[in-house]
This record gives C-alpha cells, structure tokens and sequence, in this order.
C-alpha cells in the first residue's frame, strides 16, 4: 500500500506490521509489555463498557481491554494494514465479541453505533497536524455523550533538556512530525472540538502520557 504521508513513522511496511509487536518489545527495551498493561489498567474500563481502538494493529491492546468486560461487550479495532487485520483476526480468534474493522483513521468515517471509550496509542504522533484533527473529529463523533477519547503517546516535553541518549534514541526512531507533537497543547487542541474534563497518566520518565478527555 502506498503511503500518503512519506514522511510518517506509522503507515508502516508489511515486513515491520508482520513482525510489529516484537519489534515494540525490542525498541523499549523490553519495556512495552509492562507499560502498555499499566496504562490499558488507568482507563478504568467498566464491565460494560463499549471500546473503540483507532490504528489497533494485531490486536494486543483490545486483548488486554478485553480482561475488564463481560463477553457482551463488544470490542472494536479499527485499522487500514491488511497485514495487521490478519494478526487481529489471528489474535483474537477466541473472542466473539472482539470485531475488527477495515478503514482508515485519517479520513472522515460513520460507524452505525457510539462507544463508552475511545483509544489511540501511538500513533496520532505520526500525522501532520491538520490529519490529526480529522483523527480527533472521527473520535469525537463516535463517543456518547460523557464518553472519553484516550490517547496513550508522547507527552508534551522540550527535546533539547532530555539526557543526551534519551534524546539520541528519540530522533533516530521517530519521524518528525513527533518533533512537532509534543511541543503542542494537547488539552488546549481537545477544548476545542468539545472535550473537557481532562485527566493524565505518565510513564517512562514523564516522556509517556495517557491523556483522557470527556465528551461533553
């Protein structure tokens, strides 16, 4: 598939999305699986709780999400790499509630039902920013009322004041519209499509946050 942003570090290649989740292991150090177990924990999932996972990938997180509902509650992933929707499907196998959904989530879509959660981890960063606001409008219109859109990504930090091989890691794995990412006002950007009551969660030395923000 061709990409639509050359210069973004989230269309990823067949070769990177078949092996996708041992790479995250091995890029964290080992790290990742701990982590994203934690912040999956700080969404404060409900039983009955309707999710809805933007750029889901093979599917690890909604398995994870998957631990705190009952089996009526259904699960999406939402993800365009038909290589991941293999793994999802894969992964997911044992779960007639976990649903997979083929689009993308850098253009407008219209599913036929409204979520209690809304997730996106890691991969917001990897647009330019006037992508990300379709992004942030598709979860916007897909929440209910008093619903919380989730983004688990980089925080909001000054590169020139990490350690030097904190800041030496960041630029040779990251594309750089996360340059841009998190030098922005996150909260500031949510106020203005509607969201309010805004709660944060970080990780990894602050450089990790997990941003919730309600649907009025």
């Amino acid at each position: 598939m061709e990409k639509l942003y050359p210069d973004s570090g989230v269309e990823l290649s067949p070769a990177i999305s078949k092996n996708y989740d041992k790479l995250m292991n091995i890029a964290s150090f080992g790290l990742y699986k701990s982590f994203i177990k934690k912040a999956i924990s700080h969404l404060e999932i409900k039983q009955n709780d309707e999710i809805l996972d933007l750029g889901c990938g093979t599917g690890r997180n909604i398995l994870l999400m998957n631990k705190y509902v009952s089996n009526k509650s259904l699960l999406f992933g939402l993800d365009i790499s038909e290589e991941m929707e293999k793994q999802f499907m894969k992964n997911c196998k044992d779960f007639s509630n976990l649903k997979f959904i083929n689009k993308r989530i850098d253009k407008p879509f219209e599913l036929d039902r409204k979520f209690d959660k809304i997730f996106i981890s890691f991969v917001i960063h990897g647009f330019p920013h006037e992508i990300r606001k379709k992004v942030i409008q598709n979860a916007y219109n897909h929440l209910k009322p008093g619903g919380t859109f989730n983004i688990l990504d980089f925080a909001e930090f000054d590169m020139a004041q990490m350690p030097f091989h904190h800041r030496f890691i960041f630029k040779a794995i990251e594309c750089k519209y996360a340059f841009d990412f998190i030098e922005r006002d996150w909260q500031n950007i949510l106020t203005e499509y509607g969201f309010i009551n805004f709660e944060e969660k970080f990780y990894l030395k602050h450089y990790v946050r997990l941003l919730k923000a309600e649907k009025k």
